[in-house]
């Protein structure tokens, strides 16, 4: 060592890389925290008056932007840093100087430069991202030529590979990050399962179709136009529900839908009127009572459909599928039940405990109707629910026929064993997780 070479220029260099240094810890805690930050409690600060977080929300609205200008100055004082460090320490330890340098820069380097800024970074993102900020938005104004230029070029050399940049890529990522922190929150023990539910099963709306919870034309309660008005008033008193399709003849001919106020209303028009009777409840008409009815197609979407009832101010819908032919229907409880569950009045028929029971062995007990989402929510399983929506539709799918009593399949990590079949209908299965 030469100490003749420790100077004024010695400590000025010294200073110089302590400046540098610095101002590394500054670009990488930088890059962490606006990237680490989560842009909707950026929005929520922002809402509240912080400037910081208005400005953190326009520089990170063009990541790759963001990120060059970021990564640009990072370099360039890290790669500053490491010369002025090896032409101080050859200067007084000669030809020995470059390896101390590389020892002594890739330590101060490693750990002041990026491993600390970053852990303080990550551990307050939205604070640290509210206060770097507005530097780093004249950074990338003053970089931004340069930033223009490797982008291009960066893009160019990723399309020689294929890969393109997505527009839309970032608005539709934002539902799965949504529905991910859900789904995580609930493992975690944040999230109670039912909450969970309730928000996934209305982020889901827009990607369901109505066909997925309608209820299948064989379990609709009709009305017959040519039944006795005696039989017809004795049959919407004995129904639970207040509305009824009607048909005359052939089931597809839906006439209208009968609405049980309305059919009361008009009988205590024929009975209570001015020359009314009991007797005039032969004359009821009950065609002239029916709703015009309401079809839509099998295809339409949750969410979609919710917005037409609101809008239509009505609750009852007829399904029918490309060829116009019913194939059930759908009401607005049906859609808000997928929300908060099942919705049951005084009038509603007392159902068992939807939720299956495990045997001593492991094997659930479910009904072939069951849907795949109601089962997968109740015992929090992950069966595909893609290419069919009921439990039996499953096991005929993944069979490939119509199994018969006693049959036993294995997929998708569970046994399935079908314990009840009627006509071509799978009615009760035994399913156990392998």
């Amino acid at each position: 060592m030469d100490p003749a070479s420790i100077d004024t220029a010695f400590w000025f260099t010294t200073a110089g890389i302590l400046a540098l240094l610095v101002l590394s810890a500054f670009f990488s805690g930088s890059e962490t925290a606006l990237t680490a930050a989560s842009r909707a409690k950026l929005k929520t600060l922002a809402d509240k008056g912080g400037r910081g977080a208005v400005t953190a929300m326009a520089v990170t609205e063009d990541n790759e932007r963001m990120i060059g200008a970021i990564l640009l100055g990072n370099n360039v004082v890290n790669i500053l840093s490491a010369s002025l460090a090896t032409a101080l320490l050859t200067r007084v330890f000669g030809d020995s100087g470059v390896a101390f340098a590389t020892l002594g820069m890739t330590a101060l380097v490693l750990i002041f430069g990026e491993v600390l800024p970053k852990t303080l970074a990550i551990t307050y993102p939205e604070a640290v991202a509210t206060h770097v900020a507005p530097v780093i938005r004249v950074l990338i104004l003053v970089f931004s030529p340069i930033v223009t230029v490797v982008r291009v070029l960066v893009r160019g050399v990723l399309r020689l590979f294929g890969v393109r940049a997505d527009p839309e890529g970032k608005i539709l990522a934002l539902r799965d990050e949504i529905m991910g922190a859900i789904a995580l929150g609930h493992s975690e023990g944040a999230v109670e399962k039912e909450d969970r539910d309730r928000l996934l099963g209305a982020l889901d709306l827009g990607s369901r179709t109505v066909d997925e919870i309608m209820r299948h034309r064989r379990t609709i309660e009709m009305l017959d136009a040519d039944m006795p008005p005696a039989e017809l008033i004795t049959k919407v008193l004995a129904s639970p529900h207040t509305r009824l399709p009607l048909f005359r003849g052939d089931e597809e001919n839906i006439l209208g839908v009968v609405h049980a106020k309305d059919l009361l209303r008009e009988v205590d028009r024929l009975v209570r009127g001015e020359e009314g009777f009991v007797q005039s409840i032969k004359d009821l008409d009950i065609v002239k009572v029916a709703m015009k009815p309401y079809f839509i197609p099998d295809t339409t979407a949750l969410d979609e459909q919710m917005r037409e009832f609101l809008k239509r101010r009505t609750h009852f819908a007829l399904v029918v599928d490309e060829y116009g032919a019913l194939q059930g229907l759908i009401t607005l409880e049906d859609i808000l039940e997928e929300i908060v569950g099942e919705i049951s009045d005084e009038f509603d028929v007392v159902q068992k405990e939807n939720v299956p029971k495990a045997s001593e062995n492991g094997d659930y007990l479910v009904e072939g109707a069951m849907t795949i989402r109601d089962l997968n929510r109740a015992l929090d399983w992950a069966l595909p629910d893609d290419e069919a929506n009921t439990i039996a539709g499953l096991v005929i799918h993944e069979a490939q026929m119509i199994p018969s009593e006693g049959q036993a399949f294995s997929f998708h990590g569970y046994r399935f064993e079908v314990v009840q079949r009627r006509e071509n209908r799978l009615t009760k299965l035994k399913i156990r997780p392998l």
